[in-house]
């Protein structure tokens, strides 16, 4: 006989104190077949990272209780020569299963509390592209800390080391877009009957404008001809990290001329901050969510 849902976050973003409600809720046992709250550390820093912080270390450091870590550097494509392209669906399977994670799990995503939101964006929307049925953000780990709810540090314990069964998932190719068709917007761009479609970079403005390196050796800086800078930090709380409201993000969108009837496609460095972008547009409901789009591996 099925499980029954008796446990369930009422949006994609999720304060501190409904995730902790949600969890103080959701026992588990090992004998339990029941559905899980399951929070998942998706902490990650820029290779320059000045403290050469890693996701794994910060995990380490302070967790949210019965965290798992999900390592952006290792569930990926490794057929491909860039940093972050989504992983198989064979090897999406594969990760879930090696952390534990079932189907029916429902996942709570992360960020570090020394960057804010950050990371924990891509790793949810790879969940979302991958089909996983209840996915939500936590918005955010800084303000958990800062609010006192429970933490824990050191290596993880038993029970949330377990493996478990995770079926191979289909991908939803519509939320992706791939190299050859952002090539033909730019080569379109500016040209009459063109589709107008919105490409938003979410690097830092010297990034987008050429006259600050990029994170990576060897890669020059510049944007996609017609794309429109928008750095991520521009949809934060400068205070918290923390993802604005709704009302303040359409607000950020309008000012920047973006045209919510119009399809918008996300972009960054490799793919990772991009996703904030789209997160912000999904909290803001701007636009269609079938006209919003992330490419994957983005400037790189």
């Amino acid at each position: 006989m099925a499980q029954t849902r008796n446990i369930s976050l009422p949006s994609y973003l999720v304060t501190p104190k409904q995730l902790n409600d949600a969890l103080s809720k959701n026992v588990h046992t090992k004998i339990s077949t029941a559905p899980r709250i399951i929070p998942i550390c998706a902490s990650w820093f820029l290779p320059n990272d000045p403290q050469k912080r890693t996701g794994l270390q910060v995990f380490k450091e302070q967790r949210i209780p019965r965290a798992r870590f999900f390592d952006l550097d290792a569930v990926k494509d490794h057929d491909s020569s860039y940093p972050h392209m989504l992983p198989t669906a064979e090897d999406f399977a594969k990760a879930m299963e090696q952390m534990g994670i079932r189907r029916d799990d429902e996942v709570v995503v992360y960020d570090s509390k020394e960057l804010g939101i950050f990371s924990a964006p891509r790793v949810g929307w790879t969940f979302k592209v991958f089909g996983h049925p209840n996915v939500h953000l936590l918005n955010n780990f800084r303000l958990w800390v800062d609010q006192g709810y429970p933490t824990e540090s050191g290596e993880v314990g038993d029970g949330e080391s377990e493996t478990s069964k995770y079926p191979v998932p289909s991908v939803n190719p519509d939320m992706v877009v791939k190299f050859g068709e952002v090539k033909d917007i730019a080569k379109d761009y500016g040209k009459e009957g063109s589709d107008g479609i919105q490409i938003l970079d979410a690097r830092p403005k010297g990034r987008f404008a050429g006259s600050d390196p990029e994170p990576r050796p060897g890669l020059s800086s510049g944007h996609i001809p017609g794309s429109l800078s928008m750095p991520h930090s521009e949809l934060l709380d400068q205070a918290t990290g923390a993802l604005l409201p709704g009302e303040e993000l359409v607000k950020v969108f309008e000012r920047k001329g973006l045209d919510p009837e119009k399809p918008i496609i996300s972009s960054c460095g490799t793919g990772v901050t991009a996703a904030v972008i789209d997160a912000a547009l999904r909290e803001a409901d701007f636009g269609k969510a079938e006209d919003r789009r992330l490419y994957d591996g983005s400037w790189t």
